[in-house]
């Protein structure tokens, strides 16, 4: 069965919350017009990935850090609160399926961490994976927490059994090989990353798993920031690239299908055959038979990790 797919890599409203959930619908609506199934947005696309990080400098740039990560931090998504229902109803409406980027803000416990958050949504609205970023990299670790395993799972959509990692989290090889174990067919890889290494990097896993994969950065310059976002000279010159996008399309086993899209606002298209997964691994099947669990053993820790419990009884 082939299904048309859409990676959108378009620039949010940096730390605008409603804005940028607001031009998420509208891209969907777009995107199902044109006969999509699965719509795919870049990584913390929701409001905005916090590129500052790599530009400011920990001390002498604090107290703008600090503005930059109190407005991060009001924008971000509260899925308890509903803050992304809107998102959740356009897609029930248009029945189809949305794998989306954001920050989520941690409601149950402390209530200000912030996560690292990718979750697929399917065609009835209801959210069906929700994963949590395992290893923010580098300075990314003054933003985002550590999440658990219990989103490291591959779900049932119309269009493929769908499995997602963010960014570096690709990089990983235990994290890949726990959703080639679940037979993936369609990893999607929501990313701030791009270039040839990045790209190559979505080849390797397309070969190595017998899956599609979907590559999806923001392709976003100074100029595509606000003039509400503080201090915006400090941060980036209007026409520096922070990130080229390079939304793609790969088919199992490596061969490039769609993109990459690079340095254009806009939508990417192209057509995934859920079944060339299941014949790409012929060959080549690291968890069936080009395995060797006599030899090797990989056990995962799905369970929540709760920083602390409570008993009322």
């Amino acid at each position: 069965m082939t299904s048309k797919v859409a990676v959108v890599q378009k620039p949010p409203v940096m730390l605008d919350r409603a804005a940028t959930i607001a031009q998420v619908c509208a891209d969907i609506s777009e995107a199902a017009a044109a006969g999509v199934t699965l719509v795919v947005f870049p990584e913390a696309y929701i409001p905005g990935y916090p590129a500052w990080v790599w530009r400011l400098q920990p001390g002498r740039d604090l107290p703008l850090s600090n503005k930059l990560h109190a407005r991060l931090r009001e924008n971000s998504i509260n899925l308890a609160a509903g803050d992304l229902d809107p998102v959740c109803q356009t897609v029930w409406r248009h029945k189809i399926t949305v794998v989306i980027g954001f920050h989520e803000i941690d409601a149950e416990f402390s209530g200000s961490t912030l996560f690292n958050t990718v979750v697929v949504i399917g065609p009835d609205g209801a959210i069906f994976n929700r994963h949590r970023k395992l290893m923010p990299t580098n300075p990314e670790r003054m933003v985002w927490g550590f999440g658990d395993a219990r989103g490291l799972k591959v779900v049932d959509t119309p269009v493929g059994r769908i499995g997602t990692l963010i960014c570096w989290e690709n990089y990983m090889p235990l994290s890949r090989y726990a959703l080639y174990a679940q037979n993936m067919e369609i990893l999607v890889a929501p990313t701030w990353d791009c270039g040839e290494e990045w790209i190559a990097t979505m080849k390797h896993i397309a070969k190595e798993g017998g899956c599609w994969v979907i590559g999806t950065g923001t392709a976003i310059q100074g100029k595509d920031l606000p003039e509400s976002f503080p201090e915006r000279a400090k941060v980036v010159e209007d026409e520096d690239w922070l990130c080229d996008g390079d939304a793609v399309i790969v088919r199992p086993f490596g061969k490039i299908e769609a993109g990459p899209l690079h340095r254009e606002r806009g939508i990417l298209y192209g057509e995934i055959d859920r079944e060339a997964a299941a014949r790409s691994r012929r060959t080549l099947d690291v968890t069936g038979h080009y395995s060797r669990p006599d030899i090797f053993r990989l056990q995962i820790s799905r369970a929540a990790m709760p920083p602390v419990e409570f008993n009322d009884a």
